[in-house]
């Protein structure tokens, strides 16, 4: 089974038409076409949050497209947990110079976990933890 995963920065350049990685992002879900597409309900909050001031309209969208994530048999959401929180806390600690959010922490873990190495990203964090960025 071809598995990657998905971080924010590919859900919000999936949805803003506006956004110079729209294009790419596109043309990577059709190209890709893996069996599975894995991320987190940490991945999910952060895509939800990352359009706060959009318009009414956008956010409507972004809240379906959740919605629509979580029904869907290609994407696996890894739940929320205690356990995955304080996992991605100690990463956090163990590497303050880096200044990798919690939210990749978790992220990174998750991956490794699951032994993944593709990510659907421009974040050059997943890179210095030794993942292959898909955006480039």
């Amino acid at each position: 089974m071809t598995a990657v995963f998905a971080d924010t920065f590919y859900w919000a350049a999936l949805t803003a038409i506006d956004d110079p990685a729209h294009t790419r992002a596109m043309e990577l879900s059709r190209s890709l076409a893996p069996d599975r597409i894995m991320t987190t309900d940490e991945v999910l909050a952060e895509y939800l949050t990352f359009f706060p001031t959009a318009s009414a309209k956008i956010r409507d969208r972004v809240g379906r497209n959740v919605d629509t994530l979580i029904n869907s048999f290609e994407v696996r959401i890894v739940p929320q947990s205690r356990e995955s929180f304080l996992a991605g806390l100690k990463v956090y600690r163990a590497r303050p110079a880096k200044g990798y959010s919690l939210t990749d922490c978790i992220s990174m873990i998750t991956m490794k976990g699951e032994g993944l190495t593709d990510v659907l990203t421009n974040d050059r964090h997943f890179e210095q933890e030794g993942f292959r960025m898909l955006f480039r």
